[in-house]
């Protein structure tokens, strides 16, 4: 039972966190920090991926369909995807990755970045996709969302920045975050089944098709309820609440 309530906890965490502006990175720290998952391996991280993946494709089917007579958006979201790949590469090569990921980096990353979302929603914008999405548009998103790297900045958090920055509707930035997430997660499935092969330790179970399916679910209920939310309210209420978890995780830091 204990190894189902992990997983159930794993999967709330990605399914929620992957897609909001919040971090997963902060709230897996903060949980870890308390709580020891028996059952956080390879392979679960992998089917939790997976679920999110599985998420966003199912979600904008009809968008995806689209980009086969529309080829263009789908080249400007590779080349948005491009510049993070060298990059992180090498940080974890290096294991630069690994020396920032402290609570120290994570809660002024949380906490900065959040500001800069909220400075980044304050604008009136009014641009589209179909219409303002440009090449260099895909290239400035792509160089922003290099920052995710540094645990505590958020991927979708600085894609939407990034959008928002470049006079795109909160809406509008929001899809482009989801579509820049699909080669993001795939690429990450696709490296934890490589990686696994090469091991040759681990196996399918029970636990990981619940994952997946767990992932999935919240995964596909965040993008949803999400989108429908910033259609009608600001980015406020993630700005106050990365800032509550920015404290809380420096107040352990330094007290």
């Amino acid at each position: 039972m204990l190894s189902s309530i992990e997983i159930l906890i794993l999967s709330t965490i990605q399914g929620v966190s992957e897609f909001l502006p919040i971090s997963s990175i902060a709230h897996l720290v903060i949980i870890s920090k308390y709580y020891v998952f028996v059952n956080q391996n390879l392979l679960i991280d992998i089917c939790l991926h997976l679920g999110s993946l599985l998420a966003v494709i199912i979600y904008f089917r009809n968008d995806l369909f689209s980009f086969i007579k529309n080829k263009s958006f789908l080249i400007k979201i590779i080349i948005a995807t491009i510049p993070i790949i060298p990059i992180g590469y090498i940080l974890f090569q290096t294991g630069i990755i690994n020396q920032l990921r402290t609570l120290e980096v994570i809660g002024w990353t949380s906490l900065i970045f959040g500001v800069l979302l909220y400075i980044s929603d304050k604008r009136k914008n009014e641009k589209k996709i179909s219409q303002d999405f440009s090449i260099k548009s895909a290239i400035f998103i792509g160089l922003f969302q290099v920052l995710a790297l540094i645990p505590g900045v958020s991927r979708s958090g600085i894609t939407i920045t990034s959008g928002r920055l470049l006079g795109f509707e909160r809406f509008e930035s929001a899809k482009i975050s989801f579509f820049l997430s699909i080669p993001t997660l795939f690429a990450a499935s696709v490296l934890g089944i490589y990686n696994i092969y090469k091991e040759g330790s681990a196996e399918l179970n029970f636990l990981a098709i619940i994952a997946v399916i767990f992932s999935f679910i919240f995964s596909y209920l965040t993008i949803s309820i999400f989108l429908n939310f910033i259609k009608k309210f600001s980015l406020k209420i993630f700005v106050i609440y990365r800032i509550i978890i920015s404290i809380f995780i420096l107040t352990i830091v330094y007290f």
